[in-house]
């Protein structure tokens, strides 16, 4: 009776950690014949968990979606990841989720071993949020767009820009991206031919087309990110710094959105940014608190050399 109770939780853990089985194969990996692995799985069905079979040599099985959530198993880096993200969703930018999450961090925290709550602890303890302008998601959306993201499926929606305007939207999802505590999507515009970033939280009446899957295509970028991170950059008026000091701490007086930094050697580092004139960058890379050279564009220059000018009336004045 142990070892079969045993089984059923190895089996119920194999189900839950990949979403098709071969029957060969489940049965291999639990060493059990496939007439055992039948009695199994009706077993898991009973305990309410919906398992769909194909039946034939090359059948298999697949856990599905039932009408209510069974019980879920976690090894311990799941448990902890789950802690923190509850613990995270409780303060973060998700709006809807924050009584929920904190409801299902306290059944958890309840159950954890010690020595995974610590583990939590430690890590809440370590672990800062960065702050500055964030915009709530809604969860649904959210859940959505990841869904899409997922499964492959198109993913329809009305957008509004940082104007206000509105557009309708056929896109291929491919990542979600959280930075500077807002929710990007990475996708492919079908309409527009083109790899495009939408803010989540300017995504309305978004639904998933169930049945138009696509192939997914090449990124854009490895580092998405960091194609996010420029994407943001207002692409009017660009410009490439050298500064000099240490990427790493550059980067703790800089948002993300602000630009990207690439390191060049252990005290200097290319910045690239971008501003809806060139005064104000200007006046941005003069805060940056750190040496400059600027590699690009001469505009940049002329302004630099005028703010300059003018510092150094008011210094003697």
């Amino acid at each position: 009776m142990l070892e079969t109770s045993a089984r059923l939780l190895r089996l119920l853990s194999l189900f839950q950690g990949r979403r098709y089985w071969s029957g060969p194969d489940l049965a291999d990996r639990l060493e059990v014949t496939s007439r055992t692995l039948r009695r199994d799985v009706d077993k898991l069905r009973t305990l309410g968990y919906p398992i769909h079979s194909t039946p034939g040599t090359e059948g298999g099985y697949q856990l599905g979606a039932g009408a209510e959530m069974p019980p879920l198993l976690l090894d311990d880096e799941e448990a902890v990841a789950v802690a923190m993200g509850l613990r995270w969703a409780a303060t973060g930018s998700i709006a809807g989720v924050e009584e929920a999450s904190m409801r299902a961090l306290l059944k958890i925290e309840q159950i954890l071993p010690p020595r995974l709550g610590r583990r939590v602890a430690a890590l809440q303890s370590v672990v800062l949020t960065s702050s500055g302008p964030s915009a709530a998601v809604d969860a649904r959306t959210l859940s959505t767009v990841a869904g899409a993201c997922r499964e492959h499926e198109t993913l329809r929606f009305r957008y509004r820009d940082k104007k206000g305007v509105a557009s309708a939207r056929s896109v291929e999802p491919h990542r979600l991206v959280n930075t500077w505590r807002r929710w990007y999507l990475v996708a492919w515009d079908v309409d527009r031919k083109d790899w495009r970033t939408f803010r989540v939280d300017r995504m309305e009446r978004c639904a998933a087309a169930a049945g138009t899957r696509f192939i997914q295509r090449e990124p854009p970028a490895r580092d998405l990110a960091a194609y996010v991170t420029q994407s943001g950059i207002n692409a009017r008026c660009r410009a490439k710094l050298k500064l000099f000091g240490p990427a790493a701490a550059i980067a703790e007086r800089l948002p993300p959105s602000m630009g990207l930094l690439e390191p060049i050697d252990e005290r200097s580092c290319f910045y690239e940014t971008g501003a809806s004139s060139y005064e104000s960058l200007a006046m941005h890379v003069a805060l940056v608190g750190a040496d400059f050279e600027i590699v690009e564009p001469v505009e940049l220059v002329e302004q630099v050399r005028r703010l300059a000018e003018r510092y150094r009336r008011a210094a003697e004045s």
